[in-house]
Parts: C-alpha cells; sequence; structure tokens
C-alpha cells in the first residue's frame, strides 16, 4: 500500500522530541503505521539552529528518513506562495517549507497549522 509521503516541520519535530506532547503520540502513530518521515533541508537547516542537544539530534536523524533538498522549482513555488499570502517577511521560510511538500506531493506534520493553512499544503491532522 502506497502512502502519501509525509514531511516533518521544525515547531512539530522540535514538539515531537518531548515526551508525551500531542506531537509525540502523532509520530509515533505515523512510525507505527510504516510511514516514512523527510524533512526538507530548509525545516533541518531551521531545526539544527537550536537549542538542541545531543539526544535530540541522534532523535531527530533516527525518525528522518531522508532531507529533501530545495530546488530551483522550490525558489519558484515559494515565490508565488509567499506573493499570494500577503508578502510578509516572516512567512518566507514557511512558503519555502510549503513549496518543498508541495512539489514531493507530501502531507506537512506542523505545529503550526495556522501558519500553513494559507499556503495551499495538505497537513496531517
Amino acid at each position: 500500500m502506497m502512502h502519501t509521503p509525509v514531511h516533518l516541520d521544525t515547531s512539530f519535530l522540535i514538539r515531537a522530541l518531548r515526551a508525551g506532547t500531542r506531537q509525540d503520540k502523532t509520530l509515533r502513530a505515523l512510525l507505527e503505521a510504516g510511514r516514512e518521515l523527510s524533512m526538507s533541508s530548509i525545516a533541518w537547516a531551521e531545526f539544527l539552529c537550536g537549542p538542541l542537544d545531543d539526544r535530540q539530534l541522534t532523535m531527530a536523524r533516527h525518525v528522518t528518513s531522508e532531507l529533501i533538498p530545495f530546488t530551483d522549482k522550490d525558489a519558484a513555488l515559494t515565490a508565488e506562495l509567499f506573493n499570494e499570502s500577503g508578502r510578509r517577511r516572516s512567512s518566507l521560510t514557511d512558503c519555502m517549507i510549503a513549496a518543498t511538500a508541495l512539489r514531493c506531493n507530501a502531507r506537512l506534520a506542523t505545529a503550526n497549522q495556522a501558519d500553513f493553512q494559507r499556503l495551499r499544503v495538505a497537513l496531517v491532522e
């Protein structure tokens, strides 16, 4: 059975690494269902900015099967999303993460669903 790919957003991964959070429970359910979890290189860079410790980094690498590179097609789609969503400077990174998920036909797991709802990307509930 083919599953829709799932990309992790930085906010989701940070919260998922804390036991007992809603994101931790969602992450465990996705892993138990055999879902492959990926992350855009943009979200990964944001995650690496921390703060995080060695244990969190090891766990994040363990659950993330692939880092998806940001391409020129992603850049063009990012510009579209940025312009469509009101050109808010603070939303550029979210537009980049959404563009990568859209290119890969992936759902996005995020703790900040309101930030992504206007960006055409399907979200993990």
